[in-house]
């Protein structure tokens, strides 16, 4: 399965004032293993980025003065992104933007329509996951950093790039732990691509030699034990979601 971990960065908070985007950056997964294919890309909003925003992810007018305008990368952003599942982090968010631009761009030209996104991708967003996983806590990208001990030390401002690959990690720990592991058969070893596509980021992932991890089985107790803590889970829930308590449902 063909995934692309994906985060933006805008003007400000809603589309419909007239916020615009002004970073985009992407990270491919196949499988579940990082293929070194990223996305990244600076964009001039047309407009001015305000000052509350600015102290966020520290892109300022002049920053993104001479960067190319939507409609000058759109056709290779969305051939970047078609076909995937995205996976993001408050998905309504970042979707919400993109298909307004894709909306604005296809007012003004005569080429096929690109979008909407949910047409063309699947969407998983994690915050509405990590809610799921976590009721009740904090499930901010930071937080999420700290419950999984995913390594964000360096990330001082967002930048949607740093905060996709950021995502990526926590999205392997929230869905059963790093595999982004490639086979190079030419010489019969392993390399992670992705942590040569990323040098200098302080993320770190595993690299291990099939065979070197010990299977260590249940018995027959323990998934006698497991089974009955789950169905006294289920049973909770269930009985919570009529009462109406379930909490960040």
């Amino acid at each position: 399965m063909r995934q692309v971990i994906l985060d933006t960065e805008t003007t400000g908070i809603d589309p419909k004032d007239g916020h615009r985007l002004v970073e985009i950056g992407a990270v491919e997964m196949i499988n579940r293993r990082f293929t070194g294919r990223t996305y990244h890309q600076y964009i001039n909003p047309e407009r001015h980025i305000d000052a509350e925003v600015v102290a966020v992810h520290g892109i300022d007018d002049a920053k993104v003065a001479n960067e190319p305008v939507f409609a000058e990368i759109a056709d290779d952003f969305w051939a970047f992104i078609e076909g995937a599942e995205l996976v993001i982090h408050n998905a309504p968010f970042d979707v919400g933007f993109i298909d307004h631009e894709l909306g604005m761009l296809n007012k003004r030209r005569q080429a096929p329509a690109l979008g909407p996104v949910r047409d063309h991708c699947r969407i998983l967003d994690t915050l509405v996951m990590a809610r799921e996983m976590h009721p009740g806590q904090r499930n901010s990208l930071d937080a999420l950093c700290k419950r999984y001990d995913i390594d964000n030390g360096h990330r001082v401002l967002h930048g949607a790039l740093l905060d996709a690959e950021i995502l990526a990690d926590v999205y392997l720990a929230m869905t059963g732990g790093q595999t982004a592991l490639t086979l190079d058969a030419d010489s019969g070893g392993e390399k992670n691509q992705q942590n040569q596509a990323n040098e200098g980021l302080s993320v770190q992932r595993l690299s291990l030699t099939p065979g070197q991890l010990r299977v260590v089985r249940p018995s027959d107790e323990e998934r006698a034990a497991h089974q009955a803590k789950c169905e006294a889970h289920q049973l909770r829930w269930f009985q919570e979601s009529l009462d109406g308590t379930a909490a960040d449902a």
